[in-house]
C-alpha cells in the first residue's frame, strides 16, 4: 500500500526521469504524445498456465477510440474451464492520450477487482482497500497502459528503438506504482497470421516484489497494435495472446 508520503518520493523521484525526448514532467508519461491505433476487433489464441493448469484457448480484444472517449474489454476463454479473463477498461480520450475512468478485471478462481477513477473528485478509489490516492495526468490501469504505450509508438516511431525507456504511472489493484516499459529489439515472431516483424517491450517487476512481469511484442506494420502479449505472475502463471485475426470497425 503506498502512503502519501511514498506517494510524494516516487513522484519527486521520477520527476528525474529522462523522458526519451519529452519535456520533463512531475508525472511520467504525461507528456509523451500520443496517436491512439484505429478501433478494431483483435481474435488470438492464448496459451496459459493458471493455478499450476497448462491452458489454451482463444481471446478476443474489442477496442474502441473515438468522439473522446474509449473502451478496452478482454475475454479470454480455455478449453474445459470456459472464462479465466474478463477485463473492460474504459474512459475519456484528453490531451494526455488515455483517461480511464474504470477499469474491472477478474481473473480465474479470483474475486472480480474494481478500480475507479473519480475525475470529479479527483481521486482512484479501490474494490480490495478504502485508501484513495489522487489522479495524476496521464495515469493509466493496467490494461490501458498497453494502448497508451502504442499510441506513444506510433506518434515517435523513430524514438522507439532499442534502449529506450518509456515511463507511466499505472494504478493496479489496491495503489499505483511507475511502470517502465523497455524497449529490447525489433524480432521476428511466428503468430497465427504468420510471421510478423515486431518490437519487443518489457515491464519487469520491482525486485523482489509480485508484480507481473509484461511482455509487449508490437506490430509497427499493423498499426502498431500488440501482436503477441504475455502476463507473467511471480507464481510462474502466465497468459500469453498471439494475434489470430484483426476487423477494423467503425470508433
Amino acid at each position: 500500500m503506498i502512503s502519501s508520503l511514498r506517494l510524494l518520493v516516487a513522484a519527486a523521484a521520477l520527476a528525474t526521469i529522462a523522458n526519451a525526448g519529452a519535456a520533463d514532467t512531475a508525472t511520467p508519461g504525461a507528456n509523451y504524445r500520443v496517436n491512439l491505433p484505429p478501433s478494431a476487433e483483435l481474435n488470438y489464441v492464448i496459451k496459459s498456465r493458471q493455478s499450476g493448469i497448462p491452458l489454451e484457448g482463444n481471446a478476443v480484444v474489442q477496442w474502441t477510440a473515438g468522439d473522446r472517449k474509449f473502451t478496452l474489454a478482454t475475454e479470454a476463454r480455455a478449453a474445459l474451464l470456459g472464462k479465466i479473463l474478463d477485463s473492460k477498461s474504459e474512459g475519456l480520450i484528453d490531451e494526455h492520450g488515455l483517461a480511464p475512468l474504470s477499469f474491472v478485471e477478474k481473473r480465474f478462481r479470483r474475486d472480480q477487482t474494481v478500480t475507479t477513477f473519480d475525475r470529479t473528485a479527483g481521486t482512484i478509489r479501490f474494490s480490495t482497500t478504502e485508501q484513495t490516492l489522487p489522479i495524476q495526468p496521464g495515469e493509466q490501469d493496467r490494461n490501458s497502459a498497453v494502448w497508451q504505450l502504442a499510441g506513444v509508438a506510433r506518434a515517435a516511431p523513430g524514438k522507439f528503438k532499442a534502449g529506450s525507456e518509456w515511463t507511466f504511472l499505472v494504478a493496479g489493484q489496491r495503489d499505483a506504482d511507475p511502470w517502465t516499459f523497455k524497449v529490447v529489439r525489433q524480432e521476428k515472431i511466428r503468430t497465427p497470421l504468420g510471421e510478423i516483424s515486431a518490437v519487443h517491450v518489457i515491464k519487469e517487476p520491482p525486485a523482489d516484489s509480485k508484480e507481473q512481469q509484461v511482455d509487449i511484442w508490437l506490430g509497427p506494420q499493423h498499426e502498431w497494435y500488440p501482436v503477441r502479449i504475455r502476463y507473467t505472475d511471480a507464481d510462474g502463471d502466465y497468459i500469453e495472446q498471439s494475434l489470430n485475426q484483426i476487423q477494423r470497425k467503425e470508433s
